[in-house]
């Protein structure tokens, strides 16, 4: 493909988009300025009587039925052409590799290096090859106009350039499942020889057990800084003692080595009590010597933080990894808790677990549903049975607001909560300690 006559994807969707928008926008105003002078002239009072006995034109029919098959015809010119272009790659373009995983991304380049970021060469077609490798995503990246499913077990790609530096955001625009909203990252746009020096430079951190942490994506949905997220905390992971839901009872389990390894190869074996059995197995997905070094770096999070022994490896996060964790914890708002009072610690584990944080703030703003910001104890205005009511917030209001959320709907809001039939009596009792300490 001649570079001069190049088409990026950004000009193409844009072309289409102007040609069509603008089309639109000339039939609607025609349409509009011929319906008000019809009204205008043909206006009973003024003409009473019909001036004219013609029931058909021919002329004027096959005007409007020529232009408009024109300008629809138009309308799909440029939009299959934006189309070709989406799909045409250019012959010099960088191949990356990207991985869609709940809820990450991870980008591999020809040289093994890896990355939670898409760092890209100005100026250069980057061709990525979408896999997803567990449920429906999507790569979306509006600075560009690139938008492409991933689909399990079927490979695809898009392709796009970046015309200047900068940094662009990169996103998951398909629902996969309760992380979905901090699978977010960026395009990552530097000068070509800022890129090569960067690719280049493979540190040793790359070959550490936190590093393949990042490569599995186990980092979008555990923290390392003792913040919640989808799944529990890697900080003082080792050796603490866990409760879990085995063959449907409660077990306490220590966090050892061999707790590790079936948490990574059969997750849903054990399931950790506040946490939903959202983690896909790694059995046959994670080379042994990978699953043995995370396993390690792992056994080194005690709960003062890392030990010596895992040396730089154990010091900051990822730049990425720290932004998504910054992000959760301030959608999440989550409060302080009182170290003494576990079972409120419980409820709101329970809380972000089950994504009602996404719906309901904590700070009384107003969301989808009610804040839990002094929700205990207050008066609700609520129709049940398709009258109002006012009733109080309390222990029972509150258990059928989580098992039967469509039996009283809170007025002014929409009956859009699920219900949690599934939610246990201990759970139930360990939210709503919790909601009660949001006063």
């Amino acid at each position: 493909m001649d570079p001069s006559s190049l088409v990026t994807t950004t000009e193409a969707v844009d072309k289409a988009f102007y040609i069509i928008f603008g089309i639109s926008a000339f039939s609607l105003l025609g349409v509009a300025i011929a319906m008000v002078y019809f009204v205008w002239r043909y206006n009973r009072k003024r003409v009473p009587v019909p001036i004219s006995q013609k029931d058909h034109n021919v002329w004027l029919e096959v005007i409007w039925t020529i232009i408009p098959t024109i300008l629809v015809m138009l309308m799909f010119w440029y939009g299959w052409e934006g189309y070709l272009s989406l799909r045409r790659i250019p012959d010099n373009a960088m191949s990356v590799k990207a991985s869609a995983r709940m809820w990450s991304w991870l980008f591999t380049y020809d040289n093994g290096k890896t990355s939670g970021k898409l760092f890209v060469p100005v100026g250069q077609p980057i061709k990525v090859e979408l896999i997803a490798e567990d449920v429906l995503h999507s790569f979306y990246v509006p600075a560009f106009r690139v938008k492409r499913d991933c689909v399990p077990g079927m490979p695809t790609y898009a392709w796009f350039i970046a015309e200047k530096p900068g940094s662009y955001d990169l996103f998951c625009s398909e629902y996969c499942g309760v992380g979905h909203a901090d699978m977010v990252t960026t395009v990552e746009a530097l000068e070509p020889a800022e890129f090569q020096e960067w690719l280049s430079v493979i540190p040793a951190e790359e070959e550490t057990g936190k590093a393949l942490l990042q490569k599995h994506g186990c980092l979008g949905c555990h923290s390392l800084d003792g913040s919640r997220m989808v799944g529990p905390s890697f900080l003082g992971i080792a050796g603490r003692s866990v409760a879990v839901i085995k063959d449907g009872k409660e077990q306490t389990l220590l966090t050892d080595a061999k707790y590790l390894e079936n948490a990574i190869l059969e997750p849903n074996l054990e399931i950790v009590k506040g946490y939903p059995a959202a983690m896909p197995s790694y059995a046959g997905r994670i080379p042994v010597d990978e699953l043995s070094a995370i396993i390690d770096y792992l056994l080194t999070l005690t709960a003062e933080g890392p030990s010596e022994s895992v040396g730089s490896t154990a010091e900051a996060h990822t730049e990425h990894s720290e932004s998504k964790e910054s992000k959760v914890e301030e959608d999440l708002q989550e409060p302080s808790l009182d170290a003494d009072d576990p079972e409120a610690a419980q409820g709101e584990a329970i809380a972000s677990a089950n994504g009602c944080l996404g719906c309901h703030s904590l700070d009384g703003s107003r969301r989808v549903g009610p804040s839990f910001q002094g929700l205990f104890g207050s008066q609700r205005t609520v129709t049940r049975n398709g009258q109002e009511q006012i009733i109080a917030a309390d222990d029972d209001y509150l258990i059928r607001a989580i098992v039967e959320p469509n039996f009283e709907i809170v007025k002014g809001y929409p009956a859009a909560m699920p219900p949690y039939p599934n939610l246990g009596e201990e759970d139930l009792e360990a939210l709503i300690d919790w909601l009660e300490t949001l006063q």
